[in-house]
């Protein structure tokens, strides 16, 4: 992982701090809402982002959404909450009831009786041939990750959280939610050490999975830790660009895209684009008032992969399973 630009970048924006309390407070409920909105949406919750915000800031509920969508974004933003409380502590003080902890309060509610609990049966990642830890080794190979957190500190930071991040969802301790908890563990790394957290943008899904999944088969991380610092990096330049009175957004040169533009773009029908997202092939990105599906651009390699996984006579269904999905 090349770090020493991030280093640079965390330099300038240290040179800027103490930053305001009124913008240190306006990053604070901007990344909340996109933390939530984007690690929920990597696992199939359908809250938009502007519904996430109504739900984690106003405590709104947004008609047609199911229960459970609720509390994945009460309880993602609880635990941020909770994450906040740590952070005069160091990476090596973690252990392993601080990673039970944050899974117990992603999961209240939604599967109690799991909440904060290690699995006792075995699991597969959908649509993946990685082999998952046997559920009887977890404990033993959590406390060897918690042994290797506290031995650690030739590591940067960021190199750090992501290999934490890459080893809790390896380890898949947990019957759901593992995304979600690395995710979790990663970001309260990173602000540990004074990084802004990492978001893991809906249109990088692929790209996630498929990084991941190179290196738990046994092949090269290089894909999967460029990610993540690509991630941290738009996360400095959103605090950087702030701190010096610039208009930050998350992704200024990746406009979403209608339906005609993606389906323009693809060289598909609007039709078929249609069918596809109902059978959750495609991910709607955002929703605008006026009820447009709004999709990322990385739904156009989307489809360039389900065009190739036709070629090769897969259903639909198994299509999807092919695809995968990271939780």
């Amino acid at each position: 992982m090349k770090t020493d630009a991030l280093t640079r970048k965390k330099a300038q924006l240290d040179a800027l701090r103490p930053l305001p309390s009124a913008l240190v407070d306006n990053l604070d409920r901007w990344f909340k809402v996109e933390l939530t909105f984007t690690s929920n949406a990597l696992e199939g919750n359908t809250l938009t982002r502007r519904e996430t915000a109504l739900v984690v800031e106003k405590g709104l509920t947004v008609g047609g959404k199911a229960l459970v969508e609720h509390l994945e974004a009460t309880n993602h933003s609880a635990a941020l909450d909770w994450v906040e409380t740590q952070l005069s502590r160091s990476p090596a003080t973690l252990r392993e009831r601080d990673i039970l902890q944050l899974h117990d309060i992603i999961l209240r509610g939604i599967d109690t009786p799991n909440a904060g609990h290690y699995r006792s049966v075995s699991v597969r990642i959908s649509g993946s041939t990685v082999i998952l830890p046997n559920p009887r080794k977890v404990p033993d190979l959590m406390v060897e990750m918690v042994d290797w957190l506290r031995t650690c500190d030739s590591l940067h930071p960021v190199e750090l959280a992501a290999e934490a991040h890459y080893r809790l969802v390896t380890i898949h301790p947990f019957t759901d939610g593992n995304g979600r908890s690395a995710r979790l563990l990663m970001n309260m790394i990173l602000l540990m050490s004074g990084y802004p957290p990492a978001i893991i943008r809906q249109r990088d899904r692929l790209a996630y999975i498929s990084a991941l999944e190179q290196a738990q088969l046994g092949g090269s991380k290089a894909d999967y830790l460029k990610l993540i610092a690509k991630a941290v990096d738009r996360s400095l330049n959103i605090y950087l660009k702030a701190a010096s009175g610039e208009q930050a957004e998350a992704e200024p040169n990746q406009p979403l895209l209608k339906i005609g533009q993606l389906a323009k773009q693809a060289g598909e029908s609007n039709s078929t684009l249609r069918h596809w997202t109902q059978q959750g092939l495609l991910v709607v990105a955002e929703v605008t008032p006026s009820g447009y599906q709004l999709y990322a651009a990385e739904m156009v390699d989307r489809i360039k992969a389900i065009h190739r996984l036709k070629s090769q006579r897969l259903s639909l269904q198994e299509i999807k399973q092919h695809l995968g999905d990271p939780d």
